[in-house]
């Protein structure tokens, strides 16, 4: 069987980044309930962005990292941009569902989509530099330590950064106190996750630093 390099397992890799991206983002809307607590169906996907960049930096460095990031970050604008776009344009007579429709289903999830995006891109850069960090403090060792020690802090950015934009003083409810009552369960729910990934980190680094033969 033929092996499969390194910049092939990497562009798979990035792939994989942009379409979990784009996913979080168009499924995040709902609020599901998951038994002992209920959260944005999102936080089933957004782990794993910071568990690739980890896996990346780990293997390529801080700078092949980065370029994930700037990567998902132009796919985001993009996306942006183009939905707003299509918000905006008249709509014909023969279309599938009316211009009230369309525009409250993408329509008002523009502020939200951009808070996604300004949290994303300084959690994930604050992600890459505090991995790049805790790396040269444990000389390259306790993977493990830098995967989480990054991952908490990243994701406590993530849901702060996003929460303001998207919620702060859409009614009178929606004040800083209200917002890090949401903030928190929010962001201990996400460092859960991220525990709970530490053993695909090490799978990660290993699959990518392997040759299949």
């Amino acid at each position: 069987m033929s092996s499969f390099s390194l910049e092939q397992k990497t562009s798979f890799l990035l792939g994989l980044f942009v379409a979990c991206l784009v996913t979080a983002n168009l499924i995040g809307l709902k609020i599901a309930s998951f038994g002992i607590f209920e959260a944005s169906v999102g936080i089933l996907i957004f782990p794993i962005l910071f568990l690739i960049t980890d896996i990346v930096e780990e293997v390529h460095g801080k700078e092949k990292a980065k370029h994930f990031v700037y990567i998902g970050l132009a796919t985001l604008v993009f996306i942006l941009l183009i939905t707003t776009l299509a918000v905006l344009l008249p709509t014909a007579e023969r279309s599938f569902v009316s211009h009230e429709e369309y525009a409250n289903i993408f329509g008002t999830t523009l502020r939200i989509f951009i808070a996604s995006i300004i949290g994303f891109f300084f959690s994930q850069m604050h992600d890459v530099w505090a991995f790049n960090f805790w790396k040269q403090r444990t000389a390259g060792r306790f993977l493990w330590l830098r995967n989480n020690a990054s991952t908490v802090v990243s994701q406590f950015i993530d849901t702060t950064i996003f929460m303001f934009i998207a919620f702060y003083a859409i009614s009178p409810k929606f004040d800083v106190a209200y917002l890090f009552a949401l903030i928190i369960p929010y962001w201990l729910i996400k460092v859960l996750f991220a525990f709970f990934d530490t053993p695909f980190c090490y799978l990660g680094v290993r699959w990518l630093r392997s040759q299949q033969q």
